[in-house]
């Protein structure tokens, strides 16, 4: 067993992994301890520094295996060197499935460099820059505490966008200082350049931390995905860090239900003209519908969404949930799937405007998507628990009481489980009630697919599911003609 000594970094780790490779040293028969101290860069056992005079194995590898392992190398483990050398082991033996993300090996590695660049992309977007006087040196320093070893390879970022200022970055491990010109790393980080970073304040940071209250948008706050893009170790090194938890409670207190904070709501803006039907409703206080507290959905809406059309209609539609249109607009079936509902209506000879419309759950429910690769997330549909469904049961109630239809057209499972108060949806099989009408608690019923399945499917499912939805219409209407 060989104990190798070096100074802790993928520079000095390489020529030695490459060395012992040639020496055809296994990686069963390595301990390896690094340091920063470089008297400490030596072998315990000295053959191992010298060249082998007839090296037995090729050292070819694939092109993008160095960079894998530099990443690799960032990140803080104690077996991180031990890890690299068992993969550049394999890999020269002709295993490249070592550098594969199915392999044990390779699981390890691909996670530990997707580990090391988000931390380097959290470097980026979290360090705070706090500036100097003028004829300061150097005038811009920042302090941060990275959780892998990202400070050289995120400082080039700096170096690139800061131009020819100086400026220093200071975390508990190490220093980055750049004179305007060139960059060096100094390790570990001298306590006058520590105590220097961490005791500036920038005088701009009121200004900042006032921008920033004012901004924030609870009605827009998704807590579990700010932390997952903003973690919260790093809120203790923004100006604007202890204005969050407030700010995020607030949201949580009720704010969030007004759509924005009062302080935005008052503020004078440019008038921007849009059509009257991608309008916001115009609420300037909240509807009983609005202070709903029966399920945690409202805490991620916009606004609850009551169903619409006419007090006097003798059929009533009923979907799901409002979708991410209808969550902005405040009125059912504005988006995609209502166009789609409109031409059934048309098909069946129905108008919209003598029918009423809803859905079984009041609020949007959904969860972020995407959001990767410089894309912005956007909000996918998920589908509302059994319990949400019960606790907006008493709205539909209260819908039926007051418009008193006498056809009820069930869009999809949910609806139809809303409606017989079915206690879990999924026992419930639609097409066990499909294409006929049944008597329900004194109203006819039919049910139909939800025009969003329609738009989910293609070609023949497609043509299938929207001519049973015209089926449904058209009974819908001739129930209508033979009550009178």
């Amino acid at each position: 067993m060989r104990t190798i000594h070096f100074a802790g970094s993928f520079e000095a780790w390489r020529p030695i992994a490459r060395k012992l490779l040639l020496d055809q040293t296994a990686p069963d028969q390595i301990t390896w301890q690094a340091g920063n101290d470089p008297a400490a860069d030596l072998f315990a056992s000295p053959d191992v520094l010298d060249e082998p005079t007839q090296p037995s194995v090729a050292l070819a590898i694939p092109r993008k295996l160095p960079e894998l392992l530099k990443y690799a190398a960032c990140y803080r483990a104690p077996d991180r060197w031990a890890l690299l050398y068992r993969v550049l082991w394999r890999v020269t033996r002709g295993d490249r499935s070592a550098m594969l993300a199915g392999d044990i090996d390779g699981a390890q590695l691909h996670g530990r460099v997707k580990s090391v660049r988000r931390e380097a992309h959290h470097m980026h977007a979290f360090l705070r820059f706090a500036e100097r006087a003028e004829d300061a040196t150097p005038r811009f320093v920042a302090w941060h505490e990275p959780a892998h070893d990202v400070l050289e390879l995120a400082s080039g970022h700096f170096h690139h966008r800061m131009g020819s200022v100086s400026w220093l970055i200071a975390t508990p491990e190490g220093a980055a200082v750049c004179d305007g010109t060139s960059l060096s790393f100094l390790s570990p980080c001298p306590d006058d350049l520590r105590q220097l970073a961490q005791g500036t304040r920038d005088d701009g940071e009121a200004l900042w931390r006032a921008y920033y209250s004012s901004t924030f948008n609870p009605a827009r706050v998704n807590e579990k995905v700010m932390r997952g893009h903003m973690p919260a170790r790093f809120w203790k090194h923004l100006p604007e860090g202890d204005l969050i938890p407030q700010l995020a409670t607030q949201a949580r207190a009720g704010q969030q239900k007004l759509a924005q904070t009062e302080s935005v709501g008052k503020q004078a803006g440019r008038q921007v003209l849009i059509a009257r039907e991608r309008a916001q409703p115009v609420r300037p206080l909240p509807t009983s519908l609005d202070e709903c507290r029966q399920c945690d959905i409202w805490q991620n809406a916009t606004c609850a969404v009551p169903g619409a059309g006419s007090s006097h209609a003798q059929i009533m539609l009923i979907g799901e949930q409002p979708g991410d249109h209808e969550d902005l607009a405040g009125r059912p079936f504005v988006g995609p799937a209502g166009q789609i509902l409109d031409q059934a209506l048309a098909s069946a000879g129905l108008d919209r405007a003598a029918i009423f419309v809803t859905n079984a759950v009041k609020h949007f429910k959904w969860e972020p998507r995407g959001g990767i690769h410089g894309k912005a997330a956007t909000r996918k549909h998920a589908t509302p628990k059994p319990a949400e469904i019960r606790a907006c049961r008493d709205w539909l109630t209260k819908e039926l009481a007051d418009i008193k239809p006498l056809v009820l057209v069930a869009l999809g499972r949910t609806a139809l489980a809303s409606i017989l108060e079915v206690h879990d949806p999924q026992r419930i099989r639609l097409a066990d009630y499909s294409g006929r009408a049944f008597k329900h608690d004194g109203r006819w019923v039919l049910t139909a697919p939800h025009p969003a399945a329609i738009l989910r499917n293609r070609d023949e499912q497609q043509r299938r599911y929207f001519e049973e939805l015209c089926h449904a219409l058209t009974k819908a209407a001739e129930l209508i003609s033979t009550l009178h």
